[in-house]
């Protein structure tokens, strides 16, 4: 039998050879020797000598490869931790000049391309810290370019640097871009010659043959990534690219090497082989990206650099050459009809496309230049603001042109807003899917060609109102007003699509009135084979006009909508009632819309949308859908009665199908909560539902708690202030849950005590019964000294005094004050007192400071003042309990110098009426220290009956008397008004 003992960590020596063995143990698949070896690491990266013996070990080509790789990133890892020296346990110099010394020429030599990678981003986090070091890696490159054989040095120091130069870019420290931007001009000068030299290897030999395969397809790899570094590097290493010749050089190449590769992909996509292809097509993306970020990140110096506008131009031929292509022109295949094969459609290159919507994003750019310009709080030299105009100029002269302008919308609108053949089978097939899709492209529209479209559209409908409205409103008259003797469903559709797109822009010049009566009611009840596609942008045009335009006839758009939601008509399929339930929101939130006009349409749309949401099976659909109906619960108030046993029905199959899925049971809390409001005291009978799902959303043991408890804490306010008096025995349970949340930093701190709040208007009884477990988190909160959480605190102390004398008289106050002494918190209260009084009495530098300010002294006096306003004895016997080490007669006395003396600071009418009657109470005691206040308590009694009456020159009535009561009662009245009405 054999006996092992573990070693604590620090009992192990540090050498080489057990790190190796401990690395291995780490790596195993053994989870106690993996628990152990980590304990170890831990220890000793603390250690001199450590992360140079990962090296060491990193270097080993004949050890494991999962051991290389653990060192590799327990030393990056490292090096970000502890390379810079005023790191604690920072790594020391001679152990950095030996990490230093290894990591680049071992890197260029790592056979493994997963390890070189980790190795090129340990070496990144060394330049991070030591930007001067990239010269090591230039001087590298250098060296291995001029080996011609070894290809693989060449890749691993490209590597280093990609990496190199992604860190320095991201860098905000100036000093750490100042060295890149000096070394910028070395690097750009050994860089751009291994990328041409590698660019004419391999188009050589693809245009013009040769016997070394090999060596083209190694120097087409070592050119895309000599390219990758070059597009960072003319981004971050020049704050004015345009002013470099060695910029303008390779830019002038790049330009040329563009418009080459993209023919080459063009004419070799059937002689090329599809892996050399995409290589190809790899190259013209980044360069691509090269012209996109270089127009966001210098707009004026891309403008500027050479053949610039050139280049734009070019683009906009790649985006109309694939606009020719890009939408459908027939339908066929749609709708069950017969057609060609599903892919027979769908011939368009990839790289077109992604080329065309970097395109568009170009011309955006160029629109923001012009129109948009960046502002900057950076100095700007009379150079610089010079480019600047002269670039705006030189788009907008030979770019922006009107002509241009028009020719780019007619190209939008009738190309790149038609749906696509994808598009037609993606909604037979798919149709929720797709539908979530063209809704979320709205926000992603970098990433999509008709979404960006869109976007530049727009754009330039703002910004050439005068010179493109007329051009798009004669379109608009032709499709719009021959709707019999124009047939093109897809141009009707692009068309409505634009004028739904420029709602802001045309509200004025387009009589929507007579288009929504005379067209677009006609058309949506058209049932031709392909009018499901007018359906649908029917119902996003609605949405975005009815917002912006007064005066449409409202009760046809409901009509519209309560049409497009009927299943029964064939043509309404799921992507159309989908659209129409999104787009039901946008046409019953504006400030505009009225309950009595939307009334006789609001069953059947309701039933057809609760109907809508149970069919769907997405999360996100439903989603969006539970949020129409939020929108309809609240907008038609307590119109929505009669359909709510309906919709609290539907919410419960629902609550379980979400799962996990927090943001539809925060949506189906928010219904509830819209429900409670709009049938106030009728949803008690909805308790036995609700308030289960409160408690398991507020509970503090709960896992759901963190996504629903703000949702949920909604609902259950609004379900407390709509219950009946009668019905406030149902939630008191939920008392229990606020304790918690009444911590110091809480963030549901406020709501919590607002809620505590309410509930002793509610239930005095029962909150005052288990009062002693709020009063501990009372003290501590008051402590804290925060402003609004103590005036809150002190307003729920105020209403349980009331509650309490109102209910028990004096002997329930005579508990409560000694529940409020055995928690300290009138010995908190008086505390502050004295400090502000004493604070008040003292001057000169060495004059006391208090933390009471003026509004929390006032809050405090007022419940100093409820206590002697009830029983002036039990005050006087609190105050002698909270302050047992000094006579009652001495606290008193410096109490009512400050208490007079503020009295001139409270503003509030209220207050200063409590204060006014609780120190006219003290002269009950008749006790000479009151007494001695007389004329001061004469001159209160005056200045607060002066403030007290509702006119100048009245002196009948005080403005804080109900002249009568019932005036304040209604039929439907809460428990929290019913309670704040008694108090």
């Amino acid at each position: 039998m054999s006996f092992s003992i573990e070693v604590p960590g620090e009992a192990n020596p540090l050498s080489v050879q057990t790190l190796y063995h401990t690395l291995t143990a780490a790596s195993s698949t053994d989870p106690q020797q993996i628990k152990s070896a980590t304990l170890q690491l831990q220890n000793w990266e603390k250690q001199p000598g450590y992360y140079s013996s990962l090296q060491t070990i990193f270097l080993d080509t004949s050890l494991p490869v999962e051991v290389r790789y653990l060192c590799i990133i327990q030393l990056k890892n490292g090096i970000d931790r502890y390379w810079r020296k005023t790191a604690p346990n920072a790594i020391k110099k001679d152990e950095k000049n030996q990490i230093r010394g290894r990591c680049i020429e071992s890197g260029t030599k790592e056979p493994d391309a997963r390890l070189a990678l980790q190795n090129a981003l340990m070496v990144a986090k060394i330049i991070r810290h030591e930007p001067e070091a990239i010269s090591a890696i230039v001087s590298n490159l250098r060296l291995a370019s001029q080996t011609i054989h070894n290809t693989m040095e060449l890749a691993r120091a490209l590597t280093i640097l990609l990496e190199a130069i992604k860190e320095l870019s991201t860098a905000r420290i100036q000093r750490t871009r100042a060295s890149l931007q000096a070394a910028a001009v070395e690097v750009l000068q050994v860089l751009g010659k291994i990328y041409f030299d590698k660019v004419q290897t391999w188009t050589s030999f693809f245009r013009h043959g040769g016997d070394d395969e090999g060596g083209a397809i190694d120097s087409i790899e070592q050119s895309l990534v000599a390219l990758r570094v070059l597009r960072r590097l003319l981004i971050a290493g020049w704050d004015f690219p345009n002013r470099s010749p060695e910029v303008q050089h390779v830019w002038v190449l790049l330009i040329n090497h563009f418009h080459d590769m993209l023919s080459l992909a063009a004419d070799g996509s059937s002689s090329l082989h599809k892996s050399v292809q995409l290589l190809v097509e790899k190259h013209l993306r980044q360069i691509a990206k090269l012209h996109l970020n270089l127009a966001k990140n210098h707009p004026a110096g891309f403008v500027l650099l050479p053949g610039s506008t050139q280049l734009i131009s070019a683009y906009w031929s790649l985006i109309a050459r694939l606009g020719e292509t890009f939408g459908s022109h027939a339908l066929a295949g749609f709708g069950g009809q017969n057609g060609k094969d599903k892919d027979a459609d769908d011939s368009d290159v990839p790289i077109m496309e992604y080329l065309s919507l970097k395109g568009l994003l170009l011309l955006r750019e160029c629109v923001k230049m012009v129109f948009n310009p960046a502002q900057t709080f950076k100095y700007q030299q009379a150079q610089d603001k010079d480019e600047k105009a002269r670039s705006r100029e030189l788009i907008k002269g030979d770019l922006l042109t009107e002509d241009f302008a028009q020719a780019t919308m007619q190209t939008l609108m009738t190309q790149f807003f038609v749906l696509r053949p994808q598009d037609l089978r993606e909604w037979e097939e798919q149709p929720e899917e797709w539908e979530r899709r063209e809704e979320g492209e709205a926000d992603i529209w970098e990433f999509s060609i008709r979404s960006c479209a869109e976007k530049l559209f727009l754009e330039l409908m703002l910004n050439y109102k005068v010179q493109l409205v007329p051009k798009l409103l004669s379109v608009f008259g032709n499709v719009a007003y021959k709707a019999t003797q124009n047939a093109n469903i897809f141009l009707k559709d692009s068309v409505y699509g634009a004028i739904g797109l420029g709602a802001a822009v045309l509200e004025d010049e387009i009589d929507f009135n007579s288009f929504l009566n005379e067209t677009l009611a006609r058309e949506v009840q058209a049932d031709q084979p392909g009018y499901n596609i007018l359906r649908r942008r029917i119902a996003i045009v609605l949405g975005k006009w009815l917002p912006v335009k007064d005066g449409l006839d409202r009760p046809l758009v409901y009509q519209i909508f309560q049409h497009l939601l009927d299943k029964q008509d064939p043509l309404n399929d799921m992507v159309v009632r989908i659209t129409a339930g999104r787009q039901l929101k946008n046409i019953i939130s504006p400030f505009e819309f009225t309950i009595e006009g939307f009334r006789p349409y609001c069953a059947t749309v309701l039933g057809h949308l609760m109907a809508l949401i149970e069919e769907v099976e997405l999360g996100e659909t439903k989603l969006a859908l539970l949020s129409t109906l939020s929108t309809l619960v609240q907008s038609v108030e307590d119109g929505i009665v009669p359909f709510a046993d309906h919709i609290i029905a539907l919410l419960p199959p629902l609550w379980e199908q979400a799962g996990t899925e927090f943001l539809m049971k925060q949506s189906i809390l928010g219904i509830l909560s819209s429900l409670m409001s709009s049938m106030k005291g009728n949803s008690r009978k909805y308790h036995s539902l609700i308030i289960p799902l409160i408690d398991s959303s507020v509970d503090i043991s709960s896992e759901t708690r963190i996504y629903l408890l703000d949702d949920a804490m909604d609902l259950w306010a609004t379900m407390v202030q709509q219950t009946p008096a009668a019905g406030i025995a149902d939630v008191v349970p939920l008392v229990p849950h606020l304790f918690p949340m009444l911590e110091v930093g809480s963030e549901t701190l406020r709501r919590a005590l607002e809620m505590t709040e309410t509930y002793v208007y509610l239930a005095p009884s029962q909150m005052l019964a288990s009062f002693s477990c709020f009063l501990p988190s009372f003290v501590g909160l008051l402590e804290h000294g925060k402003r609004e959480a103590t005036g809150l605190v002190l307003a729920i102390v105020d209403r349980a005094i009331q509650s309490a004398l109102k209910l028990g008289g004096k002997d329930a106050l005579t508990t409560l004050a000694s529940q409020l002494l055995q928690f300290n918190l009138l010995q908190t209260i008086v505390a502050g007192l004295r400090g502000a009084h004493e604070a008040h009495e003292s001057s000169g530098p060495n004059r006391s400071k208090t933390w009471l300010d003026v509004l929390v002294e006032t809050d405090y006096l007022s419940i100093l003042s409820r206590l002697t306003l009830a029983s002036p004895q039990l005050f006087l016997d609190a105050l002698q309990a909270a302050v047992p080490n000094e006579e009652c007669n001495v606290t008193i006395q410096w109490l009512l110098s400050e208490w007079f003396g503020h009295l001139d600071n409270v503003s509030h009418p209220e207050k200063k009426k409590l204060s006014c009657l609780a120190l006219t109470a003290l002269l009950q005691t008749g006790q000479p220290w009151i007494i001695l206040h007389l004329q001061e308590l004469m001159a209160v009694w005056t200045e607060t009956a002066l403030d007290l009456y509702d006119e100048p020159d009245s002196t009948e009535a005080d403005c804080l008397v109900y002249k009568d009561a019932r005036s304040l009662e209604g039929e439907d009245e809460t428990a929290e008004k019913e309670g704040e009405r008694k108090v």
